[in-house]
């Protein structure tokens, strides 16, 4: 579960992680929808080619700190974001109602992921 901090209160989401290599490579690759967020760790880029859908990307610090969020279309190439150790990705246009940006610390509880 990702836990997102905010007022009123604060969003939980149903996150997968992807760490191994193979998870991180796949992605969302294929899919043409996501329930809630997929966490790619470690990762500090991200590309859209095979993608069937636009996404939202969060690149988050070690602390789990949102660096930035960007909404990339199919066929894109990402480039690395200094200081990213994690690359959140969701459906396009999820993010800002998650209330998702610059400067929020995320929560990840759970270790389990898909």
């Amino acid at each position: 579960m990702l836990r997102i901090p905010g007022e009123p209160g604060a969003v939980e989401v149903p996150l997968e992680i992807a760490a191994s290599y193979r998870a991180r490579t796949r992605g969302l690759l294929g899919r043409t929808g996501v329930d809630g967020a997929l966490l790619l760790s470690p990762a500090n880029s991200i590309h859209t080619f095979g993608m069937r859908m636009p996404i939202d990307v969060a690149y988050l610090d070690r602390r789990l700190t949102v660096r930035a969020v960007r909404t990339m279309r199919p066929g894109r190439l990402g480039l690395p974001r200094p200081r990213a150790r994690h690359v959140l990705e969701a459906e396009a246009g999820t993010m800002v109602g998650w209330g998702l940006r610059a400067g929020v610390r995320v929560e990840v509880d759970g270790g389990e992921g898909g």
